[in-house]
């Protein structure tokens, strides 16, 4: 695979996606479950870069949020707005999370966000890049000293019995980080880990499409991306662990409770 020309390909076909979310509003919501939600924007952008991406790579399976598509093979998975409720709210901390997966890994990403304009970037042996320019993780090794970034609640019927285990970590976590943040975006949080604006990155729930580019960016950028369990983070992992390798381990401890 020639992963550089690939990689051009996601950002003009985000490019495309970035251009929708510039002339429409967020339009009509459609339910989707307790309290989630996708936008009209949400569907045109999911459209316009499938239709791209098809016509570029037609040999290469599209796996999007709201429309679904490929499973297995290389393929791209797509997040058209990561960060919904932000978005509709007017929150400008919302993103467009395109990935490719070969082989069972995550091998390129690209992570744009509109309202904030920068666009991050990567593939496996390339490096990893914010608006062109080389981006690095933290050095940090301190817990103490350490921003660590956490995914939202969960929501729906099973809400009480999966954050009991949320609950549990914030209450393990809070007086030992510096401080915590969520910010209702998992592909940000992942980009920003990856930029070293967070030291770490711990998410109980998600899917391909929230992860897949941001697990590609914080490699290629020095980060360790793991699940909650400490094996290596892969598409299927239900969890997502990226964090600087000074506070691996003593965070790994804390997770384990």
């Amino acid at each position: 695979m020639d992963l550089a020309e690939l990689l051009k390909v996601a950002e003009a076909a985000v490019a495309r996606g970035r251009a929708v979310t510039e002339s429409m509003a967020p339009g009509e919501l459609t339910s989707k479950g307790d309290r989630d939600m996708a936008s009209e924007v949400d569907f045109a952008v999911e459209r316009e870069v499938r239709a791209f991406l098809q016509r570029e790579t037609p040999d290469l399976g599209v796996l999007g949020e709201e429309e679904g598509g490929a499973t297995d093979g290389t393929r791209w998975v797509l997040d058209p707005v990561d960060g919904t409720v932000n978005f509709i709210h007017g929150v400008p901390l919302w993103c467009i999370a395109l990935g490719l997966i070969h082989e069972g890994r995550t091998v390129a990403g690209v992570i744009d966000h509109p309202a904030l304009g920068t666009t991050y970037a990567a593939a496996e042996g390339l490096g990893a890049t914010c608006n062109g320019k080389p981006i690095r993780g933290s050095d940090c090794t301190e817990l103490s000293e350490a921003l660590v970034a956490v995914g939202d609640y969960a929501v729906g019927p099973d809400a009480e019995g999966m954050n009991a285990e949320r609950f549990a970590l914030t209450q393990r976590l809070y007086p030992r980080a510096q401080r915590l943040r969520m910010i209702g975006t998992a592909a940000t949080a992942l980009s920003w880990t990856a930029a070293g604006y967070f030291d770490a990155m711990i998410m109980y729930s998600n899917k391909p499409w929230d992860t897949m580019a941001g697990v590609a960016i914080c490699r290629e950028a020095g980060v360790t991306v793991l699940d909650l369990q400490g094996a290596e983070h892969s598409p299927e992992s239900r969890t997502t662990f990226a964090v600087s390798n000074g506070l691996r381990e003593p965070l790994l401890e804390l997770i384990a409770g």
